[in-house]
């Protein structure tokens, strides 16, 4: 039987995708890239705010149209916080799977081809497996380290869909970063709920882990994700600068506003002083630190002045990125009954006042690398052909850099010479090449190759999908 999987949501819901298409591949089911040709089609869902929600279930009823003769099926979040609702209500179900215990997705699949079902798990350990498929470009990989979230912010569904904190096993995140390294994977990306916890209920710390990574023999690099502010350690700072490069100094802090009383209205302990103290810090301590974080706009209560208390502290700390998002009012969270409430379009109207202050600043902040050399994990190849412009023969491709998370910040064009033998060998999905950046394009750079710096590798290469 082929199955082909439609992935929504985060990267932590994409490691889960890959872990059902890893445990069904065990089972003897067949990967597909081809929708047409599969049997069954899984919808894995994000259920996170309600634009996401009808995201997914938009897919449903586009792909059963589509494919009337697959069977669907969906899971991931949205199908584990409405199961029952989705199964009774939506006719072109064939099954609705949780996401607290995937290993069971291959027997819940056996039992869809005799009826249809909707079936969940505890939220219990993290799960692991193998991923023979990832949904990610060649070269790089998430890793999660934690599964669920203990911090309860009044506006987050997380714990209510996912459970409480578990941290995963050193043992076992190790094993999985040596594989994916054998593989071919150059860059590795930690992920959780809230990295910053790790192994507060097993009695370690992230930076633990971080240096027992750092220590990994192999040809790799590591970006951790996802660090809450008010859980922010000063031994982060201290392992990643003894990190030897190997550990990025790129911090995901989502500090989601700037205004005091947001901040505790959120559930949140920290200030607008705090964090941008936090923030000196990390620039004092790291001169070369990047980071991205995110705001919430149109928070219940969120006043004219508190949005412009938010605008402000963007201002103070320049990130280098940022995601700004209204408000989603989420059935079962402290904030969905709270008073104040913020009408739609003022908090879409902050949302963009902040995105186009961070799109200043971004430009701004990646101006600082033009006329520099840069290694660049390249991703996909655009085009090979004449440039019409210069008349040149000239080729180009798209990567990162080290400041530029996949898939949420920007990219770097590669130029190089089609007549470039070594260039063109080396500017492949999956290598790492040196550039010297040309100029400053908005959110991303122009740049133009000018040597090797790691060709693609590993014997038992998996199979990348994006």
């Amino acid at each position: 039987m082929k199955f082909f999987i439609d992935q929504h949501g985060c990267a932590k819901n994409q490691t889960d995708g890959e872990l059902i298409a890893g445990f069904l591949m065990e089972r003897g089911y067949e990967f597909t890239l081809n929708a047409s040709e599969a049997d069954f089609i899984i919808v894995n869902s994000c259920g996170f705010i309600e634009s996401a929600k009808k995201e997914s279930i938009d897919a449903i009823y586009d792909i059963k149209k589509a494919y009337p003769a697959a069977k669907l099926v969906l899971t991931g979040c949205l199908a584990e916080r409405y199961a029952n609702q989705l199964i009774e209500q939506m006719p072109e179900l064939d099954g609705v799977f949780g996401n607290g215990n995937l290993s069971k997705i291959a027997d819940f699949m056996d039992g869809v081809k005799k009826e249809r079902s909707a079936e969940t798990f505890p939220q219990k350990g993290v799960c692991g497996g193998a991923r023979p498929v990832l949904f990610n470009f060649p070269g790089s990989a998430f890793v999660k380290i934690t599964e669920g979230c203990s911090n309860h912010c009044s506006f987050c569904a997380i714990p209510l869909i996912r459970g409480e904190l578990r941290s995963r096993s050193e043992t076992e995140i190790l094993t999985e970063i040596e594989q994916l390294v054998k593989d071919g994977v150059y860059e590795i990306n930690l992920i959780g709920q809230d990295l910053a916890a790790y192994g507060t209920d097993t009695g370690t710390t992230l930076a633990t882990l971080l240096r027992k990574i750092t220590a990994m023999s192999g040809d790799f690099i590591v970006r951790p994700l996802y660090i809450h502010p008010d859980h922010f350690s000063d031994d982060i700072i201290q392992a990643i600068k003894d990190g030897e490069g190997r550990l990025l100094p790129y911090f995901d802090i989502p500090f989601q506003s700037g205004d005091d009383k947001t901040i505790l209205a959120m559930n949140r302990t920290g200030s607008f002083a705090e964090y941008t103290a936090l923030v000196k810090k990390i620039r004092r301590e790291l001169p070369g630190a990047v980071l991205r974080t995110t705001f919430l706009t149109g928070f219940p209560g969120e006043s004219d002045e508190a949005a412009e208390n938010t605008a402000r502290f963007l201002s103070e700390i320049q990130p280098d990125w940022s995601g700004c998002f209204p408000y989603s009012r989420e059935e079962d969270t402290p904030a969905y009954s709270m008073k104040g409430r913020v009408p739609a379009r003022v908090a879409k109207a902050r949302a963009a006042h902040l995105e186009e202050l961070q799109t200043a600043i971004t430009a701004e902040r990646l101006n600082s690398f033009v006329g520099k050399e840069l290694n660049i994990l390249v991703e996909e190849l655009i085009t090979n052909g004449e440039n019409e412009a210069s008349g040149e023969n000239e080729g180009l491709a798209i990567g990162r850099a080290w400041f530029q998370a996949p898939e949420v910040d920007g990219s770097v064009v590669i130029r190089y010479d089609l007549d470039d033998p070594e260039a063109v060998s080396s500017i492949i999905p999956g290598s790492v090449v040196t550039v010297k950046v040309l100029a400053s394009t908005g959110v991303d750079l122009d740049s133009r190759f000018t040597k090797i710096y790691r060709k693609k590798s590993g014997k038992n290469e998996r199979k990348f999908i994006f």
